[in-house]
């Protein structure tokens, strides 16, 4: 692992077996992790644990508390032994823009149990789940799989923004790992795993796993620091922040008069009657729903206007 374990309840953990140190390293054997420290990786995990609920929650009608794990560099082999045995869904997610000679594929994991316990949600059931499960997927499962795929790409956009401007999007799902395309076993993998649980129930997990190829791209963000006090600001993306922020449109405006009336005279009411309105010399001028300042009712050229006469200083918490 390349980051210490969070503060999450150990029971709500699953246990990954420690490599041997004849699998943990051999002399001559690429390094598995040209990153160092994946830091940033961790702290995007961290985020993208956040933004999970707004997908899970819906799936399982229920609130969740979702976790990221500390994350794992490994063989992809490796990974697949890890695992536990039974029914497992192995997502293709499409990584855009990647360099063609990477795979370009990443993967999101689900166990079967979990899939089948979303499918008899989603048509109308409590999450009961057989005792044994399949050999393989249904189509029913299969669309379940990649309806909750679909849903994970815009946070995982999202997530990764800060780092690199990646675009995923699911593919066909499989129930053997070895039927995945451009995955060989001796890949090296970044393995990050969230846990979600609600009440007193077990926790569920998925993995989301990304060949270090396709990362290779971006070492430069992946190695830097999550804050970097000393790094300088980039004029391009600054300069452009600030027109954008400097194209907001706001409404401005002015009450002149809050006149009231009885409910008797409202009832009383018809065409043509007049009711009186009088304001002082400064009203109240608003922007958006606060107040801006006051002003003076005038004309110019030709045009009812406001003229400025007092501005409500401007805090720094607003």
């Amino acid at each position: 692992m390349v980051n210490s374990p969070s503060s999450t309840v150990k029971a709500d953990r699953r246990e990954r077996p420690r490599a041997s140190v004849e699998s943990a390293f051999a002399f001559g054997a690429p390094k598995l992790n040209p990153f160092g420290d994946l830091h940033s990786v961790q702290h995007l995990s961290a985020r993208l644990a956040r933004s999970l609920r707004g997908v899970f929650e819906p799936v399982l009608r229920r609130e969740l508390r979702i976790w990221a794990e500390p994350l794992v560099v490994q063989r992809f082999a490796d990974y697949r032994a890890e695992r536990p045995e039974g029914l497992t869904a192995w997502m293709p997610l499409a990584v855009t823009p990647s360099p063609a000679s990477s795979p370009g594929v990443a993967l999101a994991v689900f166990d079967g149990r979990f899939v089948l316990e979303m499918l008899d949600l989603f048509f109308g059931g409590i999450g009961d789940t057989p005792k044994a499960l399949p050999s393989e997927f249904s189509p029913a499962a299969e669309a379940m799989v990649g309806r909750v795929a679909a849903m994970l790409t815009a946070p995982l956009k999202s997530a990764w923004e800060p780092l690199a401007k990646l675009d995923f999007a699911p593919g066909h799902v499989e129930a053997n790992a070895a039927m995945l395309a451009d995955l060989d076993g001796d890949d090296a993998m970044v393995v990050t795993r969230f846990g979600m649980a609600s009440d007193e129930e077990e926790p569920r997990f998925i993995d989301l796993v990304y060949p270090v190829a396709v990362l290779k791209p971006h070492t430069p963000q992946l190695t830097g620091k999550v804050v970097g006090k000393t790094a300088e600001p980039d004029p391009t993306w600054s300069g452009g922040l600030t027109r954008a922020a400097m194209a907001i449109t706001f409404p401005v405006r002015s009450v002149l008069a809050e006149p009231t009336i009885s409910l008797a005279q409202l009832m009383e009411l018809k065409v043509g009657d007049v009711i009186p309105i009088a304001f002082g010399n400064d009203v109240p001028v608003m922007v958006g729903g606060d107040r801006f300042g006051t002003g003076t009712v005038g004309t110019s050229n030709g045009k009812a206007a406001i003229k400025l006469t007092k501005i409500k200083r401007i805090q720094n918490e607003d």
